[in-house]
């Protein structure tokens, strides 16, 4: 039976769709996740669901619009090549359709039917349209001067958009409110969204034949596509899949880095910091929920952060693009930031990034 165990204190609690947190306000992991066995994967299936066996939910009656087995393909930047996973080829556009994935088949399984969540835009756009695919009301609370491209999406999915005004942690804390009479499907607090996420690291491993590559570079704003990157190489590294866990480089932009400052302060907790302004709104987080996993993971890897200018994440976003990857300005951070790593590379270094 699967519990859910804090990881600030150790509670455990039974699973249970209503319980988002710990009494003592930390996040909550999951302690009985099924072992990895390569015989599990399902090779005649498609997408993530070939990993079934491994995820803890019930894949008969999934919710599912087709995500996963992106194609990581080789691209030269700068006479370097790196590895990219096409996660812009969800039905959503993003990553983040590999958490909604496998949450919502859960809370459908549970008999779950109104969902609440907050948002930058693209897990709000996962959990919306997975929602619509699973017949749950989803209520979706963004901040004001979110891209009206998300708002757009959303709404389109049947959602009910919230434009709550401020930061993004007043939209969390909006959301949280509402929660009172609905159930929290959030992909900062729900480790069954880590529990999708982590299918990254299985389809990286897959492709590249079953080994782990040297370097991931990956970007962090809660941290959600790292984590559970981290996870599931471990996962892979315990069963003797992969032989060693990939180095983590984590991107944030310049101007909103609460975690690369706290990782070359050598500190463990995040300090209080005000967001200022980036066009990567995807990663400008604050104050994330799960910084202290984000830097443990980090630190376990050998890995380090990097940090990227405005200018830089403008940049990027503009080469890729006219090089017909259409991607946000979050992507572009993270290639830049991959670019910026990439500098420094190894000869014969296997480096993977995304496009989202």
């Amino acid at each position: 039976m699967i519990h859910l165990v804090c990881e600030r204190c150790g509670t455990v609690y039974e699973a249970d769709p209503r319980r988002w947190r710990c009494d003592c306000g930390g996040p909550l992991s999951l302690d009985a996740v099924p072992p990895f066995v390569p015989a599990m994967v399902d090779r005649r299936a498609e997408g993530l669901w070939r990993y079934e066996k491994a995820l803890p939910v019930d894949a008969a009656d999934r919710v599912s619009l087709g995500e996963g087995r992106t194609p990581l393909i080789p691209i030269l930047f700068d006479g370097r090549t790196l590895l990219v996973k096409q996660e812009q080829l969800f039905s959503t556009g993003s990553y983040k359709d590999r958490g909604a994935a496998v949450l919502m088949t859960y809370l459908h399984a549970r008999g779950v039917r109104h969902v609440v969540e907050d948002s930058s835009g693209n897990a709000g756009t996962a959990i919306a349209a997975y929602a619509a695919q699973a017949g749950i009301v989803c209520d979706i609370y963004v901040p004001a001067d979110t891209s009206s491209a998300k708002t757009f999406q959303i709404e389109a999915y049947g959602a009910t958009l919230h434009r709550i005004p401020g930061s993004r942690e007043a939209a969390a804390a909006a959301a949280r409110e509402a929660a009172g009479t609905a159930v929290y499907a959030s992909h900062v607090y729900n480790p069954w969204f880590l529990q999708g996420t982590k299918t990254f690291a299985y389809e990286t491993a897959e492709q590249l034949g079953w080994r782990a590559p040297d370097t991931l570079v990956l970007p962090v704003g809660n941290g959600t596509l790292l984590l559970g990157a981290f996870i599931g190489f471990h996962e892979l590294v315990q069963a003797g899949v992969v032989a060693h866990m990939p180095r983590i480089i984590a991107v944030q932009a310049a101007a909103c880095d609460p975690l690369a400052a706290a990782f070359e302060a050598g500190a463990q907790e995040l300090q209080c910091l005000s967001a200022g302004h980036t066009i990567a709104e995807g990663i400008a987080i604050a104050a994330p929920v799960r910084g202290s996993e984000i830097l443990t993971a980090v630190r376990a890897t050998q890995g380090r952060f990097v940090t990227v200018s405005e200018q830089e994440i403008a940049g990027s976003l503009r080469e890729c693009c006219r090089r017909g990857w259409l991607i946000e300005p979050t992507s572009a951070a993270v290639i830049a930031g991959a670019r910026r790593y990439a500098a420094g590379m190894n000869p014969g270094e296997v480096v993977v990034t995304v496009f989202t």
